[in-house]
């Protein structure tokens, strides 16, 4: 099998853990006897300053030609005075709209070695295994109307939507229902019935999937975003499936995020369309950039979810995911989950590292 993905490293951090994540591609890729085409492109900030715009026609064609799509962080200081319309991560929101992209996957799963690497108590965070389903074409970040007016007062009025309707509540209540069947067989969904009018109908469209036959095996509860945010510190091994709104997950999941001790372990999967997108939860660490500090773990992580869900290629995700997991547990640490009596490495040292425990893994 041969595999065209589209590899967009992005600002920041982005090339330097995107160029350790290819070389754990191309690795597994001749472990387990399949091909990867690379394309690269540029987005975000670095676009803009090639081409006056974060995301141009050719690479959102290439993204759309390729079996998937890998990108890295965008944004920065750089580009904070910029109008909101040309800002590098309106290249994120394009391309997920572009690509049919309306389900956002991030696990998020505390290895053991790290356990006392979060701010969180250990007897609190230990055997944390959840996924945040988000769903991510709809809600308030595409809502019409929005935007900044001007009232005749001369004061200003800003204005975004939150819409959703039963179609697109329906098709995510179904990937966390999914989801949930190769899991635990529970889905907690989150919304604000309780004042919010959209989420009302929300509730009321995911209690109906959840009667379809298919799924009477799954516990469904609801809760409320206030109190999910809160059971997340006080009791995160309640759930094993959340599903929620555009901003809720985009809040949430970051919460959950850190959880594991640093959002430099997390990876995501964004489906829905014929092309996936994987990307690492984390940004652009502009402070960082260029002095090999970066934890690539959560670009590699995301490298098997896409070998996992796009590819089909699961025995090489189980091989990367083990890898990253062995390393840990010999005490190898980038600056963000740095432990005392662990011994501290660098993005580079620290890719090489699970491509040793690959090879030895065989």
């Amino acid at each position: 099998m041969n595999y065209k993905i589209t590899v967009l490293p992005g600002d920041g951090i982005g090339p330097e853990v995107m160029g350790e994540g290819t070389e754990v591609l191309g690795q597994v890729a001749k472990l387990y006897g399949f091909t990867v085409e690379l394309e690269h492109g540029i987005v975000g900030g670095a676009s803009i300053d090639a081409h006056g715009k974060p995301l141009t026609d050719p690479v959102l064609n290439l993204a759309k030609q390729s079996d998937a799509v890998l990108l890295g962080a965008m944004g920065g200081p750089k580009w904070d005075g910029l109008d909101y319309s040309i800002r590098p991560e309106r290249a994120l929101l394009a391309l997920r709209q572009e690509l049919g992209l309306f389900a956002n996957l991030r696990p998020v799963k505390l290895f053991a070695a790290l356990a006392s690497a979060s701010t969180l108590k250990r007897e609190v965070v230990e055997g944390t295994d959840l996924l945040v389903v988000r769903e991510l074409t709809g809600g308030i970040y595409f809502g019409q109307p929005k935007g900044i007016t001007t009232l005749p007062d001369g004061t200003e009025r800003g204005v975004n939507t939150e819409v959703y309707t039963t179609p697109e509540i329906e098709r995510i209540a179904h990937v966390a229902f999914q989801a949930a069947q190769k899991r635990r067989n529970k889905v907690t969904s989150v919304d604000k019935a309780n004042v919010l009018e959209v989420t009302e109908l929300w509730r009321k469209v995911v209690t109906r999937i959840h009667k379809n036959e298919a799924y009477a095996g799954i516990e469904l509860e609801h809760i409320l975003v206030d109190n999910c945010a809160m059971q997340l510190i006080r009791n995160p091994r309640q759930f094993d499936v959340l599903v929620t709104t555009n901003m809720f997950g985009d809040i949430l999941s970051d919460e959950a995020a850190m959880l594991t001790g640093s959002i430099g372990m997390l990876p995501s999967a964004s489906l829905g369309g014929k092309v996936g997108m994987y990307e690492p939860v984390h940004g652009s660490a502009p402070d960082i950039t260029g002095q090999d500090k970066a934890n690539p773990l959560a670009t590699i992580l995301s490298v098997a979810m896409m070998l996992r869900h796009s590819f089909d290629q699961v025995a090489a995700a189980d091989r990367i995911e083990k890898a990253v997991e062995a390393v840990l547990n010999e005490g190898w640490r980038t600056a963000d989950i740095q432990e005392p009596g662990c011994k501290l490495v660098g993005c580079k040292q620290m890719g090489q590292l699970v491509r040793d425990k690959i090879a030895q893994l065989g």
